[in-house]
């Protein structure tokens, strides 16, 4: 195994341990990308918003992911991203460093918001209270972002984001996101959660019948989530979680699929090409669903950067590696 690779395994487990994470001196070092600029025709164009986590277990997953977006945007100068970070202040300087000319801010999550609530899941790394982060985007976020496009930390863009931040929420939605109804739904909750004659009631009069989606890639009205009191919504469930009855095993996504299963605005699967990293459990290989292909996701146990520094990448993994920032000549680097 490569030193790289042995640092971001290293890390990928002491974050899952609960362990200290290196400080920014001790952090990778990114080479600098590329300078993406408007074109003519982007004068009128809106910003789009776009949120992600940064931590320093796929802090190298985010900045792959941060390039993706810019190298396919029409209008790149026009994309303003949003970190969240327990740490807030010490991801800004690398960021900036590999991004001179991104328009982002890094905004404090408060891992207490959530450890209270977290249950252990299938892997420890779901159990992190940063996977959390996306349930706090509206009340983390200023008021002036009334929309944004959340992203995970293991996935390339490879279409303009432009297409996909105009999918239509109008007129009562609060969230948009590719669905995958013939997936099991109940397998996503326990026999406890069933058997109960009172929860899944919780997933009756929805608009249609619910269906699984993937919260790794969401378009989110925050003035509707705000208004309708989401966050605390996905919270009272991690209590039930906590406090009642196990009710489910998968980490955050379970509170999702309760709150809004069934009225999520149908994306196009083209949007996340899910799964790359295998199940929860050992990461195998994945073929790619069938279809056109906008973003690939590698959610599950196997990342990317871990399986080529290993020298055993899955066939997928070769279209991660173009957008890898890493500075193999020097991984340490005071940033």
């Amino acid at each position: 195994m490569s030193h790289s690779a042995f640092l971001a395994a290293a890390l990928l487990l002491l974050a899952a341990s609960g362990w200290p994470l290196p400080t920014a001196a001790e952090l990778p070092r990114f080479r600098e990308a590329p300078a993406f600029r408007n074109g003519p025709g982007c004068v009128s164009a809106q910003t789009i918003h776009i949120a992600m986590t940064l931590d320093a277990a796929y802090l190298r997953g985010s900045l792959a992911g941060v390039l993706s977006v810019l190298r396919h945007s029409s209008c790149p100068e026009s994309i303003a991203f949003h970190f969240l970070a327990t740490r807030s202040g010490r991801f800004r300087a690398v960021v900036a460093a590999a991004f001179p000319s991104l328009t982002f801010d890094v905004h404090r999550f408060d891992p207490d918001l959530v450890r209270g609530r977290i249950s252990s899941s299938v892997r420890r790394a779901l159990d992190q209270p940063l996977n959390y982060a996306r349930i706090y985007l509206a009340d983390i976020l200023p008021r002036s972002v009334r929309r944004v496009v959340y992203f995970d930390s293991d996935l390339v863009v490879v279409d303009d984001v432009a297409r996909l931040w105009a999918t239509d929420l109008a007129p009562y939605q609060v969230l948009a996101a590719p669905e995958y109804c013939h997936a099991n739904f109940t397998s996503y909750f326990t026999d406890r959660f069933w058997s109960d004659p009172a929860l899944p009631l919780a997933l009756t009069g929805r608009r249609r019948p619910p269906c699984y989606f993937n919260t790794g890639v969401m378009i989110v009205d925050l003035d509707r989530w705000r208004a309708g009191g989401y966050t605390r919504k996905l919270e009272s469930w991690m209590e039930v979680q906590k406090r009642k009855a196990r009710i489910y095993e998968l980490g955050s996504l379970p509170p999702f699929l309760l709150v809004f299963a069934g009225e999520v605005k149908g994306v196009d699967h083209r949007w996340n090409q899910h799964g790359l990293g295998g199940d929860n459990k050992e990461g195998l290989c994945r073929d790619l669903h069938s279809g056109p292909v906008s973003l690939l996701h590698w959610s599950g146990k196997g990342k990317p950067w871990l399986r080529l520094d290993a020298g055993r990448p899955c066939p997928f993994d070769n279209l991660w590696a173009p957008y890898d920032l890493l500075l193999r000549d020097n991984p340490f680097s005071d940033v």
